[in-house]
């Protein structure tokens, strides 16, 4: 049991330089109002005087005590600051210790009573202490003096608060006898982070000021307020025993004395002395507890940081070797997640080659389903086309170049989807190249440069390729407008056509028959909107408006109907047709042929020695980080041995 204070003294000595806040370490945080007696009782404890002391707010950075038991031939002192440069300095002088702090101090937080959170360790090796750990904390304070920040009392609290929230520190909650402690700063800070007090010891100091008459017994008896661990009471230096640089040793016994003439029933369990004995026993009770969550939390951590540090990389050594294997797993990775077999696989939303299946099939295809055969396309229209094909003479039957004219029409209404679909490749295309950067070859976050390359290279690549499909999609079309086949094994509408075409020849010369009637009955009739014209006008009858619309005769409806049905059939049959060699027209133009000559590309584009060197420096942070997290690791290893040497039957 003894061994374990020095422990965790050891440990926060391996953590000091990369930062004692990720292990929270078992210690004793020292809280109270200011000139609650603080730095008396921390002084009582070592048995000398060395803390700054004045008005206002003294100390203003937290200060790490580690009070070490050594044979009298060893004493020494030692303080270090908290920086990631270690100053270690060794001094025999307690004054000397106090202009040290004090000059660290002003160092940190400037000569304007600010504070600073940087932590100042102290290790006192003496025969006369008890193995402890304790953290010096600024006294809390309501109202900013001199030049103090407004928010002086909010970042004083936020400083106690981050030390005392650690679940494996003791809280000692100092507050003076003459106030009411149910008004104790100290206590209400504590009860926020400990509310069952499972980790509080209260002191209560300045038992010799209370006011005549009255005593402090209620409150050291726990009556007043219970406080689990325990509530002691101790006698303060005044400030004329400071003045007169009273020995610590004579204020213990001056202490003993008024403990025992003022409270006989509790003088072995008050003093300084027993104060440190209490805290001693507390702290390696309270070691013992925590060291299996710290073992535990330094395994984690451990294999954590290990993790971190692979994902950094080793150093470039060989430049070639090291370009070579990242372009590789670039490529290798690009086209993976085109296949889908990529080790990275988002679930958010889908990526990679099922993007590119999705709008072959879901996007491309719907859009294709949707346009309508005859869209666009009125009556009129195709009676329109009708005449127009059959020129000067009126026709008998329905002419197929009206036919050609408006299917070809239709059928150039598939180029823009086509084009879209081409487009939408592309865009998945390019966004796999961030995809593979950011989650599949983390080798490209250490060099930025060779980072930024390989995206112009496959976007330059990309880029070339894009027109080449586009004209083979502009092809594809193109073809289909080029021959219209009425022959086609699917244009099954062309002999229903044939058909209803000869049913219109018998129609047309049962009709002569009757024509002559008809005309006879017209010519007794003169024609609607047409009256006898006066002498010496002229009539223009090219003038008359032609109809934006009316009502068709029953032959120019069966002729539109004819058309029609023509249409649909055969842009169906285009449709189908487009819906097939689209996609794999982008697969073998675009897609296929970046999987196949991406490699190619990248080495040729960026394996020269002159860019060597410069594509494969890697970033300041990278560089940083990964010195960091060795640095942390190797802390981490240290701490591990340490915690080891600890066998199981030392603990109980």
């Amino acid at each position: 049991m003894e061994t374990l204070i020095p422990t965790i003294n050891r440990l926060q000595e391996v953590f000091l330089t990369v930062g004692a806040e990720i292990i929270q370490l078992p210690q004793i945080v020292v809280v109270g109002s200011q000139s609650s007696g603080k730095s008396s009782v921390l002084e009582s404890l070592v048995g000398r005087d060395f803390l700054p002391r004045g008005s206002g707010i003294v100390t203003r950075r937290p200060l790490v005590l580690q009070l070490v038991n050594v044979a009298p031939l060893q004493e020494r002192l030692k303080i270090e600051n908290g920086t990631q440069t270690l100053m270690c300095l060794i001094f025999t002088d307690f004054q000397e210790i106090r202009r040290e702090i004090e000059a660290e101090t002003e160092r940190s937080s400037g000569d304007n009573k600010g504070i600073s959170p940087e932590p100042m360790y102290l290790k006192i090796f003496s025969p006369k202490v008890l193995n402890l750990t304790l953290v010096d904390l600024p006294g809390i304070t309501k109202v900013p003096v001199g030049d103090q920040p407004e928010d002086i009392e909010a970042q004083v609290q936020e400083m106690i608060l981050s030390f005392i929230s650690n679940p494996n520190s003791l809280i000692l909650s100092v507050s003076p006898a003459n106030s009411d402690l149910a008004t104790s700063d100290a206590l209400k800070l504590a009860r926020e982070v400990d509310p069952d007090g499972r980790r509080t010891l209260l002191v209560v100091s300045k038992l010799d000021l209370m006011d005549a008459g009255t005593d402090a017994l209620e409150v050291l008896l726990g009556r007043v307020i219970p406080v689990r661990l325990g509530i002691i009471g101790v006698v303060n230096r005044s400030q004329h025993d400071i003045n007169t640089q009273k020995s610590l040793e004579d204020s213990m016994k001056d202490e003993q004395a008024f403990l025992q003439r003022h409270y006989p029933s509790l003088a072995s369990r008050a003093g300084s002395h027993y104060l440190a004995k209490t805290l001693s026993r507390l702290l390696m009770h309270h070691i013992r507890d925590c060291l299996p969550d710290l073992k535990t939390r330094v395994t984690v951590l451990s294999a954590q940081y290990q993790a971190r540090l692979n994902s950094y990389g080793q150093p470039v050594e060989d430049h070639s070797a090291t370009l070579l294997q990242i372009v590789t797993k670039f490529a290798s990775d690009y086209c993976n997640t085109i296949e889908g077999t990529a080790r990275y696989i988002q679930t958010s939303e889908l990526c990679g080659g099922a993007r590119i299946c999705y709008i072959f099939h879901e996007t491309f295809g719907r859009t294709l389903q949707s346009i309508d055969p005859l869209g666009g396309l009125t009556e009129l229209d195709i009676l329109t086309a009708i005449r127009n094909a059959t020129g000067p003479r009126p026709a008998l039957f329905v002419p197929e170049v009206s036919f050609e004219l408006l299917v070809k029409r239709q059928i150039k209404r598939l180029e823009e989807p086509s084009l879209r679909c081409v487009e939408l490749v592309h865009e998945e295309l390019q966004r796999i190249i961030q995809h593979c950067s950011s989650f599949s070859t983390q080798e490209l976050l250490r060099f930025p440069k060779l980072h930024d390359s390989i995206v112009e290279v496959v976007t330059g690549l990309l880029r070339k390729r894009l027109p080449i499909t586009n004209e083979m999609v502009h092809s594809l079309i193109a073809i289909e407008l080029a021959y219209i086949n009425t022959k086609h094994p699917d244009f099954t509408d062309a002999a229903q056509v044939s058909a209803s075409v000869n049913s219109q020849q018998a129609e047309a010369l049962d009709g002569g028959k009757r024509w002559k009637n008809e005309k006879v009955a017209e010519e007794k009739v003169p024609p609607a909107g047409f009256g006898s014209p006066s002498k010496g006008q002229a009539i223009n009858l090219l003038d008359t408006a032609v109809p934006a619309s009316r009502k068709l005769s029953a032959r120019e409806q069966r002729d539109c109907e004819v058309i029609q049905r023509l249409i649909k059939c055969y842009f169906l049959i285009v449709r189908k047709s487009i819906q097939d060699s689209v996609p794999k027209t982008v697969m073998h133009f675009l897609v296929n042929f970046v999987k196949e000559h991406l490699q190619s590309e990248l080495v040729g584009q960026l394996y020269k020695q002159p860019l060597l060197q410069e594509l494969l420096i890697e970033s300041q942070d990278t560089a940083q980080q990964r010195t960091e997290v060795a640095q942390m690791l190797e802390a981490l290893k240290k701490a591990s041995n340490i915690i080891s040497e600890i066998r199981e039957t030392h603990l109980w």
